[in-house]
């Protein structure tokens, strides 16, 4: 006659439990709180700052550990955005913490003078050669391929600048019509209100869709990464 286990049967049922109850698409969870460094100098527009800001900043109220959020500049004097505002750095170049995910919003001068600045672009290069990810938004991706860090990659920019990013880095992929692109360690969106979703995919990649759609919930966003024009490019790093 065969012996009924209490114990046993209460074990298998909570880790049925456990199973079922598990969030869609989460990944491994994040066992360390990631550093994220926003690059701000004159000029950076106000939306490509604070639009993926408040995306990985409201992490923290969805997911633990959250990612530390702060921004870096060329020293600490305050920095004037396009529109105005004006932010006091949290670090300089040479002060800032080790960075995973390297953020690079658009500026007024990304195209021109910016990439003529030997000392930004040297620094996006080294910390972005050891960041987890890179993102631009906007012309930001042009401090990044400038940094070498799009070589030989797929990605986008500010619609009306394709052409010119075509011109100016003839090695890259370059993609129209698409809110962001996903190749490798480097995440290039257009910028502007989209700012928002390529945050979010990031989000979604990291801690999972539950955690991304909790952090679009509180920002009024209905986040569904299937309605985003985006292209991801699978290969190595």
């Amino acid at each position: 006659m065969s012996t009924f286990n209490l114990p046993l049967f209460l074990g298998l049922l909570v880790l049925s439990s456990c199973r079922s109850a598990a969030p869609d698409n989460a990944p491994e969870p994040q066992r360390r709180v990631l550093h994220v460094g926003f690059l701000i100098v004159d000029g950076v527009y106000n939306t490509e700052l604070t639009a993926p800001w408040d995306i990985f900043q409201h992490s923290v109220f969805h997911t633990d550990p959250g990612l530390r959020v702060f921004s870096v500049a060329p020293d600490l004097d305050a920095v004037k955005t396009f529109e105005g505002l004006r932010i006091l750095p949290d670090y300089s170049y040479s002060g800032a913490p080790p960075i995973d995910i390297l953020v690079v919003p658009s500026a007024e001068h990304s195209m021109d003078t910016d990439l003529q600045d030997p000392d930004m672009i040297a620094w996006v290069r080294e910390v972005g050669l050891r960041a987890q990810f890179v993102v631009s938004l906007c012309d930001g991706a042009f401090v990044l391929a400038k940094a070498g860090l799009l070589d030989g990659r797929t990605a986008t920019t500010f619609p009306s600048d394709i052409a010119a990013f075509r011109t100016m880095f003839p090695g890259l992929d370059v993609r129209a019509d698409v809110s962001f692109v996903h190749d490798g360690p480097a995440l290039t969106s257009v910028g502007g209100a989209p700012s928002f979703e390529v945050a979010l995919y990031l989000c979604e990649l990291l801690y999972g869709s539950a955690t991304a759609r909790g952090i679009g919930r509180g920002l009024v966003i209905d986040w569904k990464l299937d309605d985003v024009e985006h292209v991801v490019v699978e290969h190595a790093r």
